[in-house]
């Protein structure tokens, strides 16, 4: 959520950088003003109103005490019609501030200036690419092809238990998919990031507190008998467990990582670029996640990014990175970084991480503030980024590396799948 200062003393560089998403804010900063306004005033009416209800209440226990009853009850009788005020007052002070809370959550964050402007991904500008595609001796096969002649990925038995989207993984390609979970999370570790085991569903206020809701988009899966919602990311828990915190002093950096299922309703999208493990509705993600200063924050975003670079070049994946468009970036980022890597036998890039910097947007909503060094309460700045999400990358480490004889391993993963290649049973 934007701050509501931010707006009042930078209203032009906010509605530019709501411009670069293709969105004409200024209605809604406007109102956003006026109603602060509003606000502030209602607020100092109540203000005087207690102040006043105070010194009264304060004179009639002197008169009291001193004996003087009758000069008591007649104070008395004005605190009534000061209470009934007070409380019109409050009401309506809560009802201006739901208001301004209401138009805010509909504004996305703002987009930093580094963020170029543009209505989709076309507009998306690469500024790294590492490595070169693979020399397949044959015509390479497509992952969905390789899962079936391996007996690695079931998507059919997927769809008889469940529903298009949620494959089982069996076999040689169940061992290579707890494989890269097992080297995601140790190299998270080996960075610094303290490792956390989350629930998969989450609160409404959880949901909020990230910028996942309101769900605009119907993203999210939601479990009604208990108004609770399946994560689609470990972000979502992971950034809520500090939710209503102040960190007492400004010396710190915190780094989670976490390994979950992750659930998408991803509606409305058919066809070959969701084949296969492409899409899916339920899938496997190792997440990092930090909580900065906002003097850190740059920095600690580049540390992800390179962090994420180590694990691709690792695996020997060719890959490029993105900064992505105001179009193209979520809702609550005010940067991001996305990741693709190359599938030979796709011929196409296939995004396997987005890092994003969400500056003051979420910590706003989650109260989530440090003390700085003069012990002024200030907003925490918040990171998270995909490392990685597993689906397409396996999908390009299948698909690149097949050879005549199976499929090879990447030798970081051998010594957690326990074999060197995939083979035919």
């Amino acid at each position: 959520m934007i701050e509501i200062q931010r707006i009042k003393e930078n209203k032009e560089e906010v509605l530019l950088g709501l411009s670069k998403r293709n969105i004409d804010a200024k209605q809604e900063v406007e109102q956003i003003i006026a109603l602060d306004h509003d606000w502030r005033l209602k607020k100092t009416q109540l203000q005087d109103v207690e102040t006043e209800l105070n010194a009264i209440s304060k004179q009639i226990g002197v008169l009291f005490s001193t004996g003087k009853q009758e000069e008591a009850k007649v104070l008395k009788s004005k605190t009534g019609a000061l209470k009934e005020a007070l409380q019109a007052f409050k009401i309506e002070e809560e009802a201006l501030e739901k208001k301004i809370q209401d138009v805010l959550f509909t504004l996305p964050n703002v987009c930093t200036q580094e963020v170029p402007a543009g209505k989709d991904e076309t507009a998306n500008e690469i500024i790294e690419e590492f490595g070169t595609s693979p020399s397949l001796e044959e015509a390479p096969l497509p992952h969905w092809e390789l899962a079936k002649e391996y007996t690695l990925i079931d998507f059919e038995l997927g769809v008889k238990v469940t529903g298009a989207g949620f494959p089982f993984y069996r076999g040689q390609g169940a061992r290579f998919q707890r494989a890269l979970v097992s080297f995601f999370l140790d190299e998270a570790v080996d960075a610094g990031y303290e490792e956390f085991i989350s629930p998969l569903m989450v609160n409404e206020n959880s949901g909020k507190g990230t910028g996942q809701l309101p769900d605009k988009e119907g993203q999210m899966y939601y479990i009604g008998a208990d108004d609770l919602y399946l994560i689609p990311t470990a972000e979502v828990p992971l950034t809520n467990i500090y939710r209503d915190v102040i960190l007492p002093d400004p010396n710190f950096s915190i780094k989670l990582t976490g390994h979950t299922p992750c659930f998408r309703r991803e509606a409305g999208s058919y066809g070959k670029d969701v084949r296969g493990l492409n899409r899916l509705h339920q899938f496997e993600k190792v997440e990092i996640v930090r909580i900065e200063t906002p003097e850190n924050s740059e920095k600690a975003l580049h540390e992800m990014i390179d962090h994420i670079k180590s694990l691709l070049q690792k695996l020997g994946l060719q890959y490029r990175v993105l900064r992505l468009c105001g179009g193209d970036t979520g809702f609550a980022a005010a940067i991001t970084y996305d990741f693709e890597v190359y599938s030979a036998a796709q011929e196409k890039w296939l995004e396997v991480s987005s890092v994003s910097r969400f500056d003051t947007f979420q910590s706003n909503r989650l109260k989530l503030r440090f003390k700085d060094e003069n012990k002024k309460s200030r907003l925490c700045h918040t990171l998270n980024g995909s490392a990685l999400a597993l689906p397409r990358i396996m999908a390009a480490l299948l698909e690149n590396n097949q050879v005549p004889t199976g499929i090879n391993i990447p030798e970081p993963l051998r010594k957690y799948t326990g074999f060197d290649m995939i083979t035919k049973k």
